[in-house]
């Protein structure tokens, strides 16, 4: 869905398009009730079923009761890099990511926790084209995004959702999430995402190999897969992750040339999962 914005300034139409996609996005906002009628869901489901931690969730906040335990996941370069996709707005909430960007549609649109700093003009520049185009909207300079390097333990290649990282061998692999949260920029000396998410073979394991390292030390945990569909359902997946706390700047021309054109089949942003806040549903972090 393309969006229009009406200014009579180059400098209200690039404040005007950051706020309309750093927020809405152009879907109208479910109550709170909705949202605490999934959250009840997802809680009562969890509990008759035994399920083990969720994700995404608060990492400025340690605490969890979960006692669901499985094994963390290898380092990233003993595994095979697997699927990279990416989320409009942050899913995690914490570091220099808190600003919540209301409930959204009830569907994972709309919603999650967008960069809490600020931005130049020429970095809220618009590009000329549409960034990233689906039923959902678009991405516009002043977009938060949270990323996902998504490992196995399984031999895979990289491929496109969570079936590229599991084999009819191995149909349980450890699985390790490797997050960043990017602020979206019209500046091509930004962070490039085609390098960025460059595969390359490493010591055998395809890897990324050039993923910032400047961007604080991660914050590591057990918990789940995420996606708008688990909701009100817990996730069976155990997954291992490391989300890095600081924001990256990251060059919108590149996010287009990466979604025109990659391994992963990934043409747009996902939705977010709303953030698992019950501590039952979520393990301690150390």
């Amino acid at each position: 869905m393309k969006k229009s914005v009406f200014a009579v300034s180059a400098l209200a139409l690039c404040v005007s398009a950051n706020l309309i996609h750093a927020g809405q996005q152009g879907h109208a906002s479910v109550e709170d009730e909705v949202i605490a009628e999934q959250r009840a869901a997802l809680t009562a489901r969890a509990a008759g079923a035994g399920s083990g931690p969720q994700s995404p969730r608060d990492i400025n906040e340690s605490a969890g009761n979960n006692h669901r335990i499985f094994g963390t996941a290898p380092d990233r370069r003993s595994m095979n890099l697997c699927n990279i996709h990416l989320h409009e707005n942050a899913e995690h909430r914490g570091g220099e990511f808190t600003t919540f960007a209301g409930n959204g549609d009830g569907h994972g649109y709309g919603t999650g926790f967008r960069y809490d700093g600020k931005l130049t003009d020429a970095e809220l520049a618009p590009v000329a084209s549409s960034v990233g185009s689906s039923e959902h909207g678009d991405l516009v300079a002043g977009d938060t995004v949270e990323i996902h390097f998504v490992h196995s333990s399984a031999n895979v290649m990289p491929g496109a959702t969570l079936a590229a990282c599991v084999t009819e061998a191995i149909s349980n692999p450890q699985l390790r999430v490797e997050t960043f949260v990017a602020i979206l920029v019209n500046d091509k000396a930004a962070v490039s995402l085609t390098q960025m998410a460059e595969v390359q073979q490493v010591d055998g394991f395809y890897q990324a190999p050039n993923l910032p390292e400047n961007l604080g030390t991660p914050v590591s945990y057990a918990g789940s897969t995420t996606g708008p569909s688990y909701n009100e359902a817990p996730s069976p997946f155990q997954v291992t992750w490391n989300v890095r706390p600081k924001v990256v700047k990251l060059d919108i021309n590149s996010v287009s040339a990466w979604l025109a054109g990659n391994p992963f089949k990934e043409n747009h942003a996902h939705g977010v999962r709303n953030l698992v806040i019950n501590p039952d549903l979520l393990s301690a972090i150390n």
